[in-house]
């Protein structure tokens, strides 16, 4: 075998390990659903980008003015695991889910599109401890009566 030919079979194995072990990611920027571009469009993600990051976010239209209504804007993308953290962590304290107070969450997961849906885990315990306390509330209630 020629130089050449082995040298094109390296490049060859090369590109296609590349190809294997690169993640692919949705990706969005500022969509008012999880519909349309947040569903469909992927993205290769580029060497040392690891993880998916999904934000969302609770908030009055860009073009603010008085009574505006708010509502949710996602963002995907591909990221590093460092810097997904951060922004994480960063985003924590803002993470409220209050309805009359804009808020902004923040998600990392690995794995091919592994942000197709959008998860905001923050405030799964708050949700379960409000079910329980409505239906004990109810119970209540309905014993009364």
């Amino acid at each position: 075998m020629t130089n050449i030919a082995i040298l094109s079979s390296f490049l060859i194995t090369l590109i296609s390990v590349e190809v294997v072990l690169s993640l692919e990611c949705y990706v969005c920027d500022r969509q008012e659903d999880n519909l349309g571009k947040c569903a469909q469009t992927i993205r290769t993600c580029e060497p040392g980008q690891d993880v998916c990051l999904t934000e969302i976010s609770w908030g009055s239209t860009p073009y603010w003015q008085q009574g505006a209504l708010k509502q949710y804007y996602i963002s995907k993308n591909c990221s590093t695991k460092e810097y997904c953290a951060k922004y994480r962590r960063d985003n924590m304290p803002l993470c409220t889910h209050i309805w009359y107070q804009d808020w902004k969450c923040s998600e990392c997961c690995k794995g091919d599109r592994c942000n197709y849906y959008i998860i905001s885990g923050a405030n799964k315990i708050g949700g379960l401890r409000n079910v329980l306390f409505v239906s004990v509330v109810l119970s209540i209630i309905y014993k009364i009566l």
